[in-house]
C-alpha cells in the first residue's frame, strides 16, 4: 500500500466514461491514497441517445463536444494538476488537450485505454499530447508502441472470496449486447439444461437507437432476442450479487481484440471459475486450467467436471497485482515499458 504514498495530497482531473461505476471506484481508490480528484465524464451527457451517437457517428456531436470542453476549462482554470488521467480517449477532443496543456506544461499527463482502438479509433489520434500511455490490449501496445497494462478488480471483489451466499447459478454472463456473443452464450445455456446446471445470462445494449441501427447493418445481430435486451445499466452493487451467488463466470470477448475483459478480473478477485472464448489468456500468469477453461467460439465444447472442481487461490502477490491498487501502482509509477507479466 505504501507503493501510492506519493498521491497524498496530489490533484489529478479525471476523465473516464461512465460504465458500470467503474470511474467510481477508480476515484475511491485515488481518495484512498489521499489524492484530490476532480472528475469529468468524457461524454458531455450519459444518456443513451448521446452514447449511441458517439458510437456511430460522433461528429453529429462535435459542437456540443467542444462546448462541453470549454465548459470545463472555464471550470479548472484557477486550479494547477499534478496528474491527468484519461482512461478510454473516447471523446477528449485534441484542441482542449493542447489548450490544457499550454496551461498547465508541469501537469504529468497519463492515458489508459480498456477498449481496442480496432473498436474506437479516436484515442490514436491524442496519443501524442501524453507522457505516458497504456492499453489493456497487448496486440495494441505492439502495434503502436505504447505499455501494456491489463484491467483489474476493484476492491468489492474481495469481500466474495469470503462470502458464504448459497451458489444458485451454476453459470453467470453478464455483457454488453455485440458481436456473437447472444448466439454463443445461447447455445451454452442450452448445454447447461442438458447437464442438470442452472445458467443466467444479462445482455446490455446502449439504447434502442443503437439497436436498431446495429440490427439493420450488423449482421451478428439479426439473431439478437430483442426481449431479451436491457436498456439499464447494471451498477457495482447489483454485479456483486451475481457474482456473489454463482459459480462459473462466461466471458465472451469481442472477436476484434485480444486483451482480457473486465470480468475476467472480476472473476479472479470474486475467486471464480471462467469459462472464456479468449485464447490469450493461457499466456497470463494467473493462468490456471483448473480454474479458467478456454473455449474455441466457434466449436463449443464443455466439461462438467471443470464445474464440479473446486477453485485454487491465486499467490497473494498476484492476486494484488490483478488488483486495481495493482493497477494504478503500474499506471502512476511504472514506466510504459515494463513486462507487466513478471
Amino acid at each position: 500500500m505504501k507503493e501510492l504514498e506519493h498521491l497524498k495530497g496530489k490533484k489529478i482531473l479525471f476523465f473516464c466514461v461512465q460504465t458500470f461505476d467503474l470511474e467510481k471506484g477508480i476515484v475511491q481508490q485515488l481518495e484512498k491514497h489521499g489524492a484530490q480528484v476532480t472528475y469529468f465524464d468524457e461524454r458531455p451527457k450519459n444518456n443513451n441517445f448521446t452514447k449511441g451517437i458517439i458510437r456511430l457517428k460522433r461528429d453529429l456531436l462535435e459542437k456540443k463536444i467542444q462546448k462541453y470542453y470549454d465548459s470545463i476549462l472555464e471550470q479548472i482554470q484557477a486550479e494547477r494538476f499534478d496528474f491527468l488521467l484519461v482512461n478510454r480517449g473516447e471523446v477528449v477532443p485534441s484542441s482542449f488537450l493542447e489548450r490544457f496543456i499550454k496551461l498547465q506544461p508541469e501537469c504529468i499527463r497519463i492515458f489508459y485505454t480498456w477498449d481496442s482502438f480496432h473498436n474506437h479509433s479516436h484515442g490514436l489520434e491524442i496519443l501524442k499530447y501524453f507522457q505516458k500511455r497504456f492499453t489493456f490490449d497487448q496486440k495494441d501496445a505492439e502495434e503502436y508502441n505504447i505499455g501494456f497494462r491489463p484491467l483489474y478488480f476493484t476492491d468489492k471483489y474481495k469481500d466474495i472470496c469470503s462470502n458464504n451466499t448459497e451458489i444458485d447459478i451454476d453459470l453467470l454472463f453478464l455483457g454488453t449486447a455485440h458481436s456473437d456473443r447472444y448466439v454463443i452464450s445461447s447455445k451454452i445455456a442450452e448445454w447447461c439444461v442438458s447437464n442438470d446446471l442452472i445458467s443466467f445470462n444479462y445482455y446490455y445494449m446502449q439504447g434502442k437507437f443503437v439497436y436498431f441501427y446495429k440490427k439493420f447493418f450488423d449482421k451478428t445481430f439479426y439473431k439478437f432476442d430483442y426481449k431479451k435486451l436491457s436498456f439499464k445499466g447494471l451498477n457495482l452493487d447489483q454485479i456483486i450479487d451475481f457474482y456473489k451467488k454463482s459459480n462459473v463466470i462466461l466471458d465472451i470477448s469481442h472477436p476484434g481484440q485480444t486483451g482480457l475483459t473486465m470480468r475476467t478480473f472480476e472473476a479472479l478477485g470474486a475467486g471464480k471459475k471462467l469459462i472464456t472464448t479468449n485464447t490469450n489468456i493461457i499466456g497470463y500468469p494467473f493462468y490456471n486450467p483448473n480454474n479458467i477453461f478456454v473455449i474455441d467460439r466457434k466449436n463449443i465444447k464443455l466439461d462438467k467436471e471443470f464445474f464440479l472442481n473446486d477453485y485454487e487461490p491465486l499467490t497473494q502477490n498476484l492476486y494484488e497485482k490483478c488488483s486495481i491498487h495493482g493497477w494504478l501502482v503500474d499506471i502512476f509509477l511504472r514506466n510504459e515499458i515494463d513486462d507487466w507479466s513478471k
